[in-house]
């Protein structure tokens, strides 16, 4: 008699859930020893957990020796991101100090690669930490729903694009932010008003864009939208590509200051003045906009408060708690270049 053999795919979380009939959320909240959970959904989750021999690290670890005492910080872009951009490293160090307020340590894992991103799930997943502050993220991002799968609890800075009903959110008005800078510059009488967007793929990429579209009405102009990658280079390259194709420009919205200081600089090399010959507004106020040469009109997040919310919202996730999104609000803060 011939002998078959098979290799048996490992349960998932997803697994779990299907077999004892509750959500995915009701199993991590199991299986990160939380509270909130009636004992008879407990315990078909800890039959199903035997059924189907789902044995994550993290579940044993959690249930068996409690906590790691430790949070991810958890930036999805390329390493030299964290140095480049400002708003990174402001939202490092609030999240520093509110654990160190709370005897905890702080882990930062880079995830800017496919290899970085297998090698994060895997490190996250094997319960070197008890969260994940997930500090950027892009549309359809496998490493998200590995997080979700793996039942790791996780906050994010920003609506995750496409899972913004699966997991907990810290964010600013970014609709809101966006009407409010137009509002400002359409109220200083510019109407032919560029933005230089944020990827599309990215929460403040897609809502900010929507928020200057919708304040604009009737003076939204396609042509005078251009994206760039919140860098400095990629806001000298918009601004170019717009001075080029679209004659006269009153001012220009950018949605990240770097991105602005970048525009700038284009108008500078193309013989132009600012504020003079047109305005420019940022977004972030992370420390650039007030030293710039001139400095920059721009929306201040707050990111103590950023900080500081998404560690305590992760903190009541880890408790098997079902907290409600967060949205900060963003403050106008006008300077000389718009």
């Amino acid at each position: 008699m011939e002998e078959t053999t098979s290799v048996r795919r490992k349960p998932t979380i997803r697994d779990v859930a299907a077999a004892a009939g509750v959500s995915r959320g009701t199993v991590s909240r199991v299986i990160n020893g939380g509270h909130w959970v009636s004992p008879d959904a407990r315990a078909a989750v800890d039959d199903a957990i035997r059924r189907t021999g789902y044995t994550a690290n993290h579940a044993a670890r959690s249930l068996a020796t409690g906590r790691a005492g430790s949070l991810a910080f958890l930036l999805t872009e390329p390493q030299h991101l964290l140095f480049d951009d400002p708003t990174f490293a402001l939202l490092l160090r609030g999240a520093a100090g509110a654990l160190a307020q709370r005897s905890m340590t702080l882990v930062l894992l880079v995830a800017g690669t496919p290899a970085e991103r297998a090698n994060v799930a895997h490190f996250v997943s094997a319960g070197h930490v008890d969260g994940v502050l997930l500090i950027s993220s892009h549309e359809a991002d496998p490493l998200v729903e590995a997080l979700l799968e793996a039942g790791v609890p996780t906050v994010c800075c920003g609506i995750p694009l496409g899972h913004d009903a699966q997991v907990p959110t810290v964010s600013v008005d970014e609709e809101g932010s966006a009407r409010e800078m137009t509002r400002y510059l359409l109220g200083r009488g510019h109407r032919r008003i560029a933005m230089i967007a944020g990827p599309h793929d990215t929460p403040g990429g897609r809502y900010r864009l929507v928020g200057f579209r919708d304040e604009m009405g009737e003076h939204f102009d396609q042509a005078l939208v251009e994206e760039g990658d919140y860098s400095q280079e990629s806001g000298a390259a918009a601004m170019t590509r717009l001075l080029e194709r679209s004659g006269r420009i009153d001012a220009v919205f950018a949605a990240s200051d770097l991105m602005a200081a970048g525009a700038i600089a284009a108008i500078r090399k193309a013989g132009l003045r600012v504020p003079d010959d047109i305005a420019v507004a940022g977004f972030d106020d992370s420390g650039l906009a007030a030293t710039h040469e001139p400095p920059l009109t721009t929306m201040r997040q707050p990111w103590d408060r950023l900080s500081d919310e998404m560690v305590a919202l992760l903190l009541e996730v880890i408790a098997g708690a079902d907290p409600k999104p967060i949205t900060l609000p963003t403050t106008l803060v006008v300077r000389a270049s718009a």
